[in-house]
């Protein structure tokens, strides 16, 4: 079989009978030659690999490179969960009533929520799980959070709620959107809701749809969306009439002149420094004043009491972070009160209030409620208005009368 040729299509018969002469002829002539039927080895052994090599080449398909960017880029961009925060239940749900709650793979997890095989749809779907904070990961397999246990089988009334709310609060672009419009009307034009999401938060123009869906019902079912109106409102969790203060009475309109300051005495160092940026300045230009600190601002030339001193002498209000019982915060709370200031406390425990303190009305913050930051800035807005409409509710007591 090796010594005959391969069909070449078009020739003749007569070149072929030749072709296959001659090495007949050889062998009548040089007996001692047989070896020269090798070439036809070799020609056979040549065209083997070519026809290997092109059967090899022709199932390979290889994806552009163009392509597979687009799509990597696609999935860098998409941040958002792709379902409701009521359908990302759907499987934490079936681990804790098949599996009673317990760690299962990810497999076995589809399967009790009624798929055969794991594949892309449900790795989305876990995924949508996850960016929840239903779901983790450990040791490979899936974890149920206390959040997503709230959620599914709540032990009071308001376990459900509250846990969708956090849910709401921890998924990417969802919380963003949430804090830009609450308490406000999303834009009856519907494009003009489109732009904020294109150009602001950098959803993409052709997902637009599909997260302004996946929003709204993750809003419903949060409750934390109003549609009773002419216009969709969003809820301001955070301003809810049981966390103001004064007795739950809203603080009244402060009227300030321009240039009015709030003092922040508070510890520099992160993270309890970082609160001026994302806690006291916001309050403080919520209520109309403008804030100080005194690292930011009056620190300059000569000596830093001093720079205190006039600090605290020109502010209006002051605000006073207890928490740490940082001793230069309790040094400049003293001057503040020595001085007849009206000072806000705010801390993070009764523990860091001092007893001599207590009798005082401070901001207590918890910062195991997702609304914290939120709620504490609105406090102490209302807070700073009652201050400058009633100022002997913050300031100290001091005894004047004689010995």
């Amino acid at each position: 079989m090796t010594d005959q040729l391969p069909d070449v299509p078009g020739a003749q018969p007569a070149a072929l009978e030749a072709t296959i002469a001659l090495p007949q002829q050889r062998a009548e002539t040089r007996p001692a030659t047989p070896v020269k039927k090798a070439p036809a080895k070799k020609t056979a052994a040549k065209k083997a690999p070519a026809k290997s090599a092109r059967s090899r080449k022709t199932p390979a398909k290889k994806v552009s490179p163009t392509k597979r960017a687009a799509v990597a880029a696609a999935a860098q961009t998409i941040k958002y969960p792709r379902h409701s925060v009521e359908q990302a239940l759907r499987i934490p749900r079936a681990i804790y009533q098949e599996n009673a709650g317990r760690p299962a793979t990810p497999g076995e997890a589809v399967t009790y929520a009624g798929g055969a095989t794991i594949s892309g749809p449900w790795n989305v779907e876990i995924s949508s799980g996850k960016k929840y904070g239903f779901l983790e990961m450990s040791d490979g397999r899936l974890v149920l959070t206390q959040r997503a246990r709230r959620a599914i089988a709540p032990q009071s009334d308001v376990d459900r709620v509250t846990a969708l709310q956090e849910a709401v609060l921890a998924a990417p672009d969802i919380s963003d959107v949430y804090n830009h419009y609450r308490g406000e009307f999303l834009p009856a034009n519907r494009q003009f809701l489109v732009n904020a999401l294109t150009d602001r938060f950098g959803i993409p123009p052709d997902k637009v749809d599909d997260f302004v869906k996946i929003f709204t019902d993750s809003m419903k079912s949060a409750e934390l969306i109003d549609e009773s109106g002419n216009q969709t409102r969003i809820i301001d969790a955070g301003r809810d009439e049981a966390h103001r203060p004064a007795d739950g009475k809203a603080a009244p309109k402060a009227k300030v002149s321009a240039g009015t300051k709030c003092f922040v005495m508070q510890p520099f160092a992160p993270p309890l420094g970082t609160y001026y940026e994302s806690i006291f300045k916001p309050a403080i230009e919520q209520a109309g004043l403008d804030p100080i600190r005194a690292d930011g601002n009056i620190f300059g030339p000569g000596k830093i009491i001093d720079q205190i001193w006039r600090g605290i002498g020109s502010a209006t209000v002051l605000i006073a972070e207890l928490t740490t019982r940082n001793p230069n915060v309790f040094y400049e709370l003293g001057l503040a009160h020595a001085l007849h200031k009206p000072v806000i406390l705010v801390s993070s425990t009764d523990e860091d209030v001092p007893f001599d303190l207590r009798h005082l009305r401070y901001i207590k913050y918890d910062k195991e409620d997702p609304f914290w930051g939120q709620k504490l800035i609105d406090k102490i807005a209302d807070s700073i208005k009652l201050a400058i409409s009633d100022p002997e509710a913050a300031i100290f007591p001091l005894d004047e009368s004689p010995n």
